[in-house]
């Protein structure tokens, strides 16, 4: 019994061992079989199959353990050996089981199985077979070409010709420019002349020739390009080598117009109209423009615009009706309803409104100045501590020429925010209306009569060359101090430029001194007193002539 029991208790720890000892024969087999495999080809391995500058076949899949590199060389050797024999080059398809053989004169040359076509596409062997036969049959073709003289001499002598065609499409299309904007120019002057109001024209033809003008320079340089796209194109396709790429030239541009006129068929209705809109505010605006030009320039009169403020009102109606178009077109704009679109509106619009606070302030304030007339082009004005002739009234900023040489900007806001003195119009009933208020203050004791000063005042300024005798300048006592008068003359003058402004205000002081000094009356001031007598007038460093 106990021999019994040590037999059955070595059966049942022996009893695992058996499977185990044989299983390792067949785990040994598979790792054997596993080593002598060949790798399979990684998803993303493949291999161009290029004849003659022409991509025929793309290998991507691994074929009785050939990677598409191994079956690429093995197709190229293939291709040298049937090339060598000099035969008729006839490309064929045979289907076999593993897939579709393209042979060339007979002898198999690549083979196309299921893993080289995209199944998910709906490719199929037998149709990239017959693609890749067809695209070998070119490469073929174009090999023969290329080394062919009569081809190339004839290929060459066609793209002289496309050259030549070239060159005459380019000065056509220069013509073509010349003659329109002799077309327009002749056409608009004689319908736009018949438009008037009151006898005075109110378009302007070269407005819109110039206009016409840009449009058609724009047409003529895309048909430019386009000439010299098809140019290019035509001479890559007649040489063997290039013409793969002539074709893909060829291929893009037909591709690009296709979904050019796919996209501009889907917005040709919002574009039409956005188109109307434009044209409509265009013609609004080169119309409102040639009016407020002769108001500008004095030739037609209108109650509520004169010549200062038409410039600024153009612009204000130009800027309006270009807000307005916009609003109207925008609905109708490609893309506008993207969220994209309306995210970069806002942030615009954001961005405008944030940091053009100051610009907005200073336009408001030019505008207060033109619409109140403040201020005018070519008006003696003194603001702060600058004095000087207006040269500019912008949106946003005012210029001076002072007599020194000077120039002086200075912002509108500014202006409006401090006196301003203009001493252009000093005499209402408009004599010389390009003249200026000239003036000085002069102090006397209360010894000296003030007849006598009001007198040599007077007399010193119908002196001075510039100032005119009507309005007649006057002498008005301003202050009566502790020791001394204070009198102010005012005199008007005939210059309008800043230089001769500055010499008139010059020789009127030194009229002052000399009519005085010629009387023996001391000019007295609060720290200096001297009395400049005839004898002394010609003293060095003076001269005589400026007696």
């Amino acid at each position: 019994m106990p021999l019994l029991r040590l037999f059955l208790l070595t059966l049942i720890l022996l009893s695992p061992l058996a499977p185990g000892c044989a299983a390792e024969p067949s785990l040994a087999a598979a790792a054997s079989a596993a080593a002598q495999a060949p790798p399979a080809a990684p998803l993303t391995a493949r291999a161009d199959f290029t004849v003659a500058t022409r991509k025929v076949f793309v290998f991507r899949s691994t074929l009785a353990g050939h990677s598409p590199q191994e079956r690429l060389e093995a197709a190229q050797r293939r291709l040298d050996k049937a090339l060598a024999k000099n035969g008729p080059q006839r490309v064929t398809l045979q289907g076999i089981a593993e897939g579709t053989q393209v042979l060339l004169d007979g002898a198999p040359l690549f083979l196309v199985t299921p893993g080289d076509v995209n199944a998910l596409a709906g490719d199929t062997p037998h149709d990239v077979a017959q693609d890749s036969a067809e695209r070998l049959g070119r490469a073929l073709q174009a090999r023969r070409e290329a080394s062919d003289p009569r081809v190339l001499l004839e290929a060459a002598a066609l793209c002289i010709g496309a050259t030549v065609v070239y060159g005459f499409v380019l000065r056509g299309l220069i013509a073509l420019r010349r003659a329109a904007k002799t077309r327009f120019e002749r056409l608009l002057s004689r319908r736009l002349a018949q438009l008037s109001f009151r006898n005075v024209r109110l378009l302007d033809a070269q407005l819109y020739v110039r206009f016409l003008s840009q449009v058609t320079m724009a047409v003529v340089w895309a048909l430019r390009l386009l000439a010299t796209y098809i140019w290019i194109t035509f001479l890559l396709r007649e040489f063997a080598y290039t013409r793969s790429w002539g074709e893909w030239l060829k291929g893009y541009l037909l591709e690009m117009a296709a979904g050019i006129g796919q996209s501009t068929a889907a917005a040709i209705p919002g574009l039409l109209v956005v188109l109307v809109i434009v044209a409509l505010a265009r013609i609004v605006m080169l119309t409102a423009a040639s009016v407020f030009k002769r108001v500008e320039s004095g030739e037609l009169q209108v109650g509520w615009l004169d010549q200062d403020t038409a410039a600024p009102t153009r612009r204000l109606v130009n800027l309006v009706i270009a807000l307005f178009a916009l609003a109207m077109s925008y609905p109708y704009l490609p893309g506008s309803h993207t969220a994209a679109f309306q995210g970069v509106t806002v942030l615009a619009g954001l961005m405008v409104s944030i940091g053009a606070s100051s610009i907005v302030a200073q336009g408001a304030a030019g505008l207060i100045l033109m619409y109140t007339r403040s201020l005018r082009k070519g008006e003696y004005v003194k603001v702060g501590d600058s004095e000087g002739t207006v040269i500019e009234l912008g949106m946003f900023e005012t210029r001076l020429r002072t007599g020194l040489g000077e120039e002086v900007l200075m912002p509108n806001a500014w202006i409006l925010g401090n006196t301003t003195r203009n001493y252009s119009r000093a005499h209402p009933d408009g004599v010389a209306k390009s003249g200026f208020v000239v003036e000085t203050r002069v102090t006397f004791g209360y010894d000296t009569p003030w007849r006598q000063v009001h007198a040599l005042l007077e007399q010193a300024a119908l002196a001075t060359p510039g100032v005119v005798a009507e309005p007649r300048p006057f002498v008005v006592q301003t202050a009566l101090s502790d020791f001394y008068v204070e009198y102010r003359l005012t005199a008007y003058a005939d210059v309008a430029d800043p230089r001769e402004r500055a010499e008139v205000r010059t020789g009127l002081h030194q009229q002052i001194v000399d009519a005085f000094g010629a009387q023996g009356v001391s000019l007295t001031a609060p720290h200096f007193m001297h009395v400049a007598t005839r004898a002394g007038w010609s003293a060095p460093p003076a001269s005589a002539d400026k007696a």
